[in-house]
């Protein structure tokens, strides 16, 4: 029997992180002495994760050794086709598992434990298939858009490529942070495809897959959109030390 809070999480962790101008694997980047990834990690312990599984590739021995005894499961992506194929390497350590899962990212490492909570509580209470973690931002440039109905359900996520001049004005973007019912989410990574630019499969697509069979998705909008910023470049690093100094003393 699944309780209404429980939930899984899935880190995201596969990455090279080429922006960052080093060969070592981007969650292994230090902020205040310790990496990228144990920040995420620490965030999804304290939310309440019941099983956390984290799907490496660039140097995953490396993130192995470094996190051996966090109690985490990892799974390897050994090819990078995409954010929908990374999480579709973990379907045998969720096989069966009806309840909620959570999909993070390992370079997102300011993400608060009670935002988590929030987003797993919105989804539930909004009876959703798909909650979209959301952010408002100052400058919504080369993120993807959220686009809602009359309800303030989510009917599409565009991308910065294919958005109209209209679209392209939303601030309100897509963290790439999600809760899904997972006998959902399994079910509809199985049916995308790579049908794009960059040949690879898109988690966003589950938000399409969603939308056209009727389902309910919903976005949690969190206000400090410094909390979901990815880190890709030395300086972001140090941005996000600064954060972290500021905001968790």
């Amino acid at each position: 029997m699944v309780k209404d809070k429980e939930f899984y999480a899935l880190i995201l962790a596969a990455g090279k992180g080429t922006r960052m101008k080093s060969d070592l694997a981007k969650v292994l980047h230090l902020i205040e002495g310790k990496p990228l990834l144990h920040y995420v990690l620490e965030a999804a312990r304290s939310a309440g994760a019941e099983k956390i599984v984290v799907i490496i590739g660039h140097q995953a021995q490396k993130v192995r050794e470094q996190f051996a005894g966090s109690g985490c499961v990892f799974v390897e992506q050994k090819s990078q086709l995409g954010t929908g194929h990374a999480v579709l390497q973990a379907r045998q350590e969720l096989t069966d598992y009806k309840g909620l899962t959570v999909i993070l990212c390992g370079d997102v490492p300011l993400l608060k434990p009670t935002t988590i909570s929030n987003l797993v509580k919105e989804h539930v209470a909004a009876g959703a298939c798909v909650t979209v973690l959301t952010t408002v931002v100052p400058d919504p440039h080369g993120y993807g858009r959220i686009l809602k109905n009359d309800d303030g359900n989510i009917v599409k996520i565009v991308e910065q490529s294919d958005a109209t001049e209209t679209q392209k004005q939303i601030s309100e973007i897509n963290a790439g942070i999600y809760c899904v019912n997972t006998p959902f989410l399994f079910s509809a990574l199985e049916k995308i495809n790579n049908n794009n630019k960059q040949k690879e499969y898109y988690l966003t697509d589950i938000v399409d897959s969603a939308c056209q069979a009727g389902r309910k998705v919903t976005a949690y909008l969190t206000k400090d959109y410094l909390e979901v910023v990815g880190i890709n470049t030395s300086e972001e690093l140090f941005r996000a030390g600064q954060y972290l100094k500021k905001n968790r003393k």
